[in-house]
């Protein structure tokens, strides 16, 4: 029988909470056969299960193209009558329970479930997938929510001479045959599998197998030796912060192509592909990678070892995920000012998403499945991260720390809620932490802090507040644990001259300690980045900024939020384009950090294209590119900073002399001393020639014969789709919008490239497009991949009152998709807001 997916129900947390109180499962065998072809594989499922009340009834989820047959309790069901809707249903529970599938389910081009892969290098296959959020129902059957965690016991036919990798420990018993240990407890939706003829690094650690995972063609990339550092030091440094030994077997860790991001599967983390460096990377670049490991790697314990019961505590595994990396890059690595990116990076997405109109609370309502998955953003990652950094500094950093021993060792191997974590907070700091959590985990939306100062003939402040203000559709004002920091000059540099902690409460907060002090020359809230809050700067210390404060700060997380703080005071209209541009290039020349001076470029330029005139932005990009240009040629040869401003230059370059430099480097003249282009480079020049029209398709195919990889496959749809011409711009979305249409990898690569503000006349023919094909998306098979696109490919350079009408009159629809819904609501609120900055722009 078959069973279309988007036909497929999602569940309820009702339907969950019934489950999990008539159910215990005892376990799963899960065989899975890979040699049946490219486009199917076969699965049998044995789920062994107890039920609390003999009689009644239930049922299990697998999402597949055909079931073969269902046996319960030794008698064979009419496969008809039992699978409707991805479900199966089991009736006349006994105590003991044993179910038995079998089936075809089919590989996704898209990550839901498994996904097969052709090198197109070396032609050689690859199977690996996604469990979460409940993917797992599309590779075995089973009762797909998070707290019926169970061992899984896995085993595999595979080609022979492919590796097979699992949750637990493998051994291959015969050619192509792999067994697999079975697993401690797991929620189905941490289920891993990874197939093919994998290039491996492997070691060992306090008795844990470790190793390091990718495709044969990329080993002679792979830098296994810093990864496993630091993995090692991830390791001890979560061990003595929980009490807990690494929870697992084994721990592996498998870079996967054509997907993004990673996921915490126990023993064995999948990342992207773009993590393998093909191309020479900053030291930025890779501390953003080392995060990401450390983020998977917290996950062993507080997500995968401890689980959360439904999925509207998700936050509780991702918000602390991303707190924890952090801080243990901080605190056991070399990056000890990762903390930066956040500040930078993660905190301007978290920001964004706090003030859309779909907003929520840090542990929000969420009634089934879909709402889980609508819910899985920057608040659940960003914003309880911010929110946990500073529940540490409201109860204090030993208190924290012995909280979260006893949580871990409490629910070891189960399923909690948000209340078990409080409870665990309270008696190691002996504070009560109700209204804290209901201020801070059960409203939505951000403050925003301001110095009220007043200074004195003597240069001495004579009264000093905090003003705490909160946007009327989300009023609460919080009570917050924040910094200040006194900034003063010392020769050429600025230094901390003072620090106080202070809690804020309410409106307006005076704070005498600064009543008698000289002014410094910069006054800086929430220093340290102790709270979720917008910042704003008093008078004399804006002045310094804009004078070229920031680089003399010798703190790198102090200059990390005044940066941030100029490029927010940017996107709310209350600082001009022109100043913020002026402000960054000025500073970035004396800022050594590359991730930071990556960020605040990249700022800086998004600012020109989005919160700028479009009249002047021709100009202000000239202005960029020509300084990066000035870095560059002064930047020591082979450096960090050289690596970032010939990047920043290659994505700026707009005026015919820099255009035709990108085409000297790309035939090997002129290219500085000491810069290596690598193929990352060398794509990225060909995207920026492709949308100036320096370049056409012919050419880039050309490069793509050169780089026969699946990385070059998706910058060359990049770059075709960026062609400005009606032939190019035609094909490259039918190609991403088609129903049976290439890799989401590819189709984000052309998302990447279609839309440019170089040529809004162009585009501006597609906003009807967008809206009718990315629509039919949402009634295909595939709900990751609409996502994914009708987000991606959203007309975000169409920054007209058209655009937003348009997304109005399919608001109106009542029978459109929640998720495409969502897409549109936020992307029209920042629509409105670029409109409101350019209306405020002047030239400069």
């Amino acid at each position: 029988m078959t069973e279309s997916a988007a036909a497929v129900r999602p569940l309820t947390r009702d339907e969950a909470a019934r489950r999990a109180a008539l159910v215990t499962v005892r376990g799963y065998e899960i065989d899975i056969d890979l040699t049946t072809g490219s486009e199917t594989f076969r699965v049998r499922t044995t789920i062994r299960f107890d039920c609390r009340e003999p009689g009644g009834s239930t049922f299990i989820e697998h999402v597949v193209p055909r079931v073969h047959s269902i046996e319960f309790n030794g008698t064979a069901l009419d496969v008809e009558g039992t699978f409707r809707g991805g479900r199966i249903s089991l009736d006349d529970l006994r105590t003991e329970n044993e179910v038995i599938v079998e089936a075809d389910a089919a590989y996704s081009p898209s990550l839901e479930g498994l996904q097969r892969s052709v090198d197109p290098e070396d032609g050689e296959a690859y199977v690996f997938g996604q469990a979460f959020l409940d993917f797992g129902q599309r590779i075995f059957a089973c009762f797909d929510q998070p707290d019926l965690k169970a061992p899984l016991s896995v085993s595999v036919t595979a080609p022979s001479g492919w590796t097979v990798l699992s949750n637990g420990p493998g051994r291959q018993v015969e050619p192509g045959r792999w067994i697999f240990a079975p697993t401690p407890p797991l929620p189905t939706y941490l289920f891993a599998l990874g197939a093919g003829p994998w290039h491996s690094v492997t070691t060992e650690h306090d008795g844990i197998p470790l190793g390091i995972w990718c495709r044969r063609s990329l080993s002679r990339f792979l830098d296994a030796e810093e990864l496993i550092d630091l993995t090692k030091r991830g390791i001890d440094y979560y061990t003595r912060l929980f009490g807990a030994p690494f929870p697992f077997a084994k721990y592996d860790q498998l870079f996967m192509p054509e997907t993004t991001g990673a996921m915490e599967n126990a023993g064995l983390v999948t990342y992207t592909e773009s993590f393998v460096f093909r191309s020479p990377v900053t030291d930025g670049r890779r501390r953003q990678r080392a995060y990401v490991f450390a983020h998977e790697l917290a996950h062993m314990w507080f997500g995968d070892l401890v689980t959360m019961r439904w999925w509207e505590d998700l936050w509780l595994n991702e918000s602390f995920a991303t707190y924890l990396g952090y801080r243990t890059l901080t605190n056991a690595t070399r990056h000890v000012s990762a903390w930066t990116d956040f500040a930078l990076g993660g905190k301007a997405w978290g920001y964004r998403q706090d003030e859309l109109p779909t907003t929520h609370p840090v542990s929000a309502d969420v009634p089934d499945t879909a709402a889980a998955l609508l819910n899985f953003d920057g608040i659940s990652y960003s914003k309880g991260a911010a929110v946990i950094k500073q529940l540490a500094a409201w109860v204090g950093g030993e208190p924290f720390e012995s909280g979260l021993r006893q949580y871990i060792a409490a629910h070891a191997y189960g399923t909690t809620s948000l209340g078990d974590l409080l409870g665990a907070m309270e008696v190691a700091s002996g504070r009560s932490l109700g209204s804290w959590a209901a201020e801070w985990l059960q409203t939505a939306g951000i403050t925003t802090l301001r110095p009220d100062l007043e200074i004195g003939a003597d240069g001495r402040y004579t009264a000093a507040a905090v003003v705490q203000t909160a946007p009327a559709e989300q009023p609460t004002l919080r009570s917050q644990r924040i910094a200040i920091g006194l900034f003063e000059l010392e020769g050429e540099r600025l230094v901390r001259r003072d620090r106080l902690e202070v809690d804020v409460e309410g409106a307006r907060t005076p704070i005498p300690e600064l009543v008698g002090r000289q002014a410094p020359h910069v006054l800086l809230l929430n220093d340290d980045d102790l709270t979720w809050a917008k910042v704003r700067l008093d008078e004399r210390s804006l002045a310094s900024v804009r004078d070229g404060a920031i680089p003399r700060i010798d703190e790198p997380l102090a200059r990390a939020l005044l940066w941030t703080t100029v490029l927010d005071m940017t996107r709310d209209a209350e600082l001009g384009v022109a100043d913020c541009l002026g402000t960054v290039l000025d500073g970035v020349a004396g800022e050594p950090d590359t991730g930071i001076a990556g960020l605040i470029l990249y700022g800086a330029l998004d600012a020109v294209d989005r919160f700028g005139r479009p009249a002047y932005r021709a100009s202000r990009r000239a202005a960029f590119s020509a300084r990066v240009g000035e870095l560059l040629a002064t930047a020591p040869p082979g450096s960090d900073a050289q690596l970032l401003f010939a990047r920043a230059f290659i994505d700026s370059a707009t005026a015919n002399g820099d255009l035709a430099r990108l085409e000297a480097w790309l035939r090997g003249d002129a290219i500085p001393e000491g810069l290596a282009l690598g193929p990352d480079q060398r794509w990225a020049a060909f995207e920026r020639l492709a949308v100036t029209g320096r370049i056409g398709p012919s050419g880039i195919d050309a490069e793509a014969q050169r780089d026969t990889t699946i990385a070059g496959a998706q910058s060359a749809a990049t770059a075709r789709a960026g062609v400005p011409t009606a032939a190019t711009k035609a094909a490259a979305w039918e190609e991403l919008v088609a129903a049976d249409g290439p890799t989401l990898g590819i189709r984000r690569a052309i998302a990447a490239g279609f839309w440019q503000p170089e040529y809004v006349d162009l585009t501006r023919p597609y906003l009807d497009r967008y809206v009718v094909d990315i629509g039919a998306l949402f009634r295909g098979p595939s709900p990751e991949l609409a996502r994914s696109i009708a987000d991606r490919a959203f007309p975000e350079t169409l920054i007209e009152a058209a655009t937003v009408a348009r997304v109005d009159r399919v608001l109106d629809d009542h029978g459109l998709d929640p998720s495409f819904r969502r897409i549109l609501i936020e992307n029209r609120a920042d629509l409105i807001r670029a409109l409101r900055a350019r209306e405020l722009d002047e030239p400069g």
